[in-house]
């Protein structure tokens, strides 16, 4: 039996199409003992995005961006986050769209971007789905001062660091993104063993 014979979808209703879309939803969910129950959930739908990694293996280093996030800083985080490159795929294929986004934010223009995963990272009530991808670095692939684009709202600051240093921002609470976090712990266990 799949998960499509175990839901009947009795009701969508679009509750906000502002920035992204916001439904809420009836259904009824077919419990393991067989018996049908009701339920119901809200679920932002903010089309699905990919973020990277940058490294450099000889000089042990990663690139990261630090920016305002809205939704972290009315939930308590009173600070700017330190996040890895990432943006909204915008109809495009994963590595094409993490290529440009990698620039825009960072200023590198990367050669060869690999993907690892993929993930969704709050699945009871986003859509979102991430492609992670690393890549390697060196200082001649910074073509610009990255930045993100001022009229999209993106005011980023480019962070290069050490691994060590990165993981150590984890632990000690400067680093609180989830797929950043991801990145890093991939990149202590695959790329800086």
């Amino acid at each position: 039996m799949s998960v499509s014979d175990r839901i009947r979808v009795k009701n969508v209703r679009l509750l906000s199409d502002n920035h992204y879309t916001l439904k809420t939803t009836t259904f009824e969910w077919r419990r393991a003992n067989g018996e049908w129950q009701t339920q119901h959930r809200e679920s932002y739908d903010r089309g699905n995005g990919a973020t990277l990694l940058p490294y450099n293996l000889g000089q042990r280093t990663v690139v990261l961006v630090r920016q305002f996030r809205y939704p972290a800083y009315v939930n308590g985080y009173d600070d700017l986050l330190i996040e890895a490159a990432a943006g909204l795929l915008d109809n495009a294929s994963p590595e094409v769209r993490i290529r440009a986004e990698a620039e825009e934010e960072t200023g590198y223009r990367l050669r060869e971007v690999r993907k690892v995963f993929e993930a969704f990272m709050s699945p009871g009530s986003v859509t979102e789905k991430l492609h992670f991808f690393v890549a390697e670095y060196e200082p001649q692939m910074r073509v610009s001062s990255g930045g993100g684009l001022a009229d999209e709202g993106e005011e980023i600051e480019v962070l290069e660091l050490p691994i060590s240093e990165a993981l150590a921002m984890i632990g000690d609470g400067r680093i609180v993104d989830g797929k950043t976090i991801m990145l890093l712990q991939y990149a202590a266990l695959h790329i800086f063993r």
